[in-house]
């Protein structure tokens, strides 16, 4: 299988620290993005245990299906992160999302825990593949609360999952069959939420994975930068 790939992560405009974390292995095909959160240190630490200890798993487990793989990588970093909370009082509570995608053959596999997205571009659509573990999310899911009403909604970066605050998590996992032309990316909120689904699939149509990206975290850092910004494009290329 044949990529094109880019990834940056960017402090933002209010953050003294970079709280996300990314994994691209080029080699395996395997790329992650973390946003970390809890304490002083806490959220950076959680993101780096995550994209670390899932890198390690599918380097030791290279033959598991990318179901298990992601499965089994997403929990043993939750485990980690857990144990390294209890037993340091200054990184208590922490935990971090995650978003990722694994190939294997001709399917992409994505496993997701928290509000950081993977998107799907293919011809001219876009189209949102995960779906936030967040309370936002619930409240529109619930029928108490209209999408265009989220910008006001008093709780709308609070996580309904996460990797890290219990030693076990569900995780959502979701597979494609790729063709040439897909491109997904992998964004923490920091991207997500300041610029539109529609002006995603415009800039990396238009400028391609690298320059693309970069124009979309310039856009978001225009908006604001709220938060840490990190992204991922991977483009499947004809062969």
């Amino acid at each position: 299988m044949k990529l094109t790939t880019f990834a940056i992560t960017d402090i933002g405009m209010k953050r003294k620290v970079n709280q996300d974390a990314y994994l691209k292995d080029d080699q395996a095909l395997f790329y992650v993005v973390a946003d970390g959160m809890g304490g002083h240190k806490g959220g950076e630490v959680a993101s780096k245990i995550a994209v670390d200890e899932m890198g390690k798993f599918y380097k030791e487990n290279p033959s598991l299906s990318g179901r298990d793989v992601l499965d089994k990588a997403i929990n043993r970093s939750c485990a980690e992160i857990h144990k390294q909370s209890q037993e340091n009082e200054e990184l208590s509570g922490m935990g971090t999302t995650v978003v990722s995608i694994l190939f294997q053959d001709d399917t992409a596999y994505i496993g997701q825990v928290g509000d950081s997205r993977a998107y799907l571009i293919h011809g001219q659509g876009i189209w949102q593949v995960t779906e936030d573990h967040s309370l936002i999310n619930e409240e529109i899911r619930a029928g108490r609360l209209e999408a265009h009403q989220a910008s006001g909604f008093q709780f709308k970066n609070v996580i309904t999952r996460s990797v890290g605050y219990e030693s076990q998590v569900a995780v959502d996992i979701y597979r494609r069959r790729v063709r040439a032309g897909d491109t997904f990316l992998l964004c923490t909120d920091g991207l997500s939420g300041l610029v539109e689904i529609s002006e995603i699939s415009q800039e990396i149509l238009a400028h391609g994975p690298e320059m693309g990206l970069k124009k979309l975290v310039s856009m978001a850092n225009a908006r604001g930068g709220e938060d840490n910004i990190t992204g991922i494009v991977i483009r499947v290329d004809a062969t």
